[in-house]
């Protein structure tokens, strides 16, 4: 039972401390990440007025059948991301991955965007 606690706290703090950051750079789009089971789902929005500009789920990739595991799936999902928000006319984003450790999908959906050009 206590252990449950503490990872729920670290959970806690983690999502504090990744938004205490990103409330500090409100002139930039905010490239949010949300890791489920199965896919990872990348959204970039317009922190003032709260609107989608684009987004990219690993559910909706048409080549993942070639990649193999959940890492590279979220490589390409970022690449992917960052060929539709360069059509959109934006380069530098503010990394939002809430209370998810920078860590395994996480990491690869960040550095697959830097590959396609995003800056954080």
């Amino acid at each position: 039972m206590e252990k449950k606690n503490v990872r729920k706290s670290k959970k806690i703090k983690r999502s504090k401390r990744v938004s205490s950051k990103i409330s500090n750079n409100r002139d930039r789009m905010q490239l949010v990440v949300f890791r489920s089971n199965r896919h990872i789902y990348g959204q970039i929005l317009d922190i003032n007025t709260g609107d989608t500009i684009t987004g990219v789920s690993s559910d909706s990739l048409e080549d993942k059948k070639d990649k193999k595991g959940k890492t590279d799936i979220s490589f390409k999902a970022g690449e992917e991301l960052a060929k539709k928000a360069k059509d959109k006319k934006i380069e530098e984003v503010v990394f939002n991955r809430m209370k998810f450790k920078y860590h395994g999908r996480v990491k690869a959906f960040a550095e697959g965007a830097r590959k396609g050009g995003l800056k954080f």
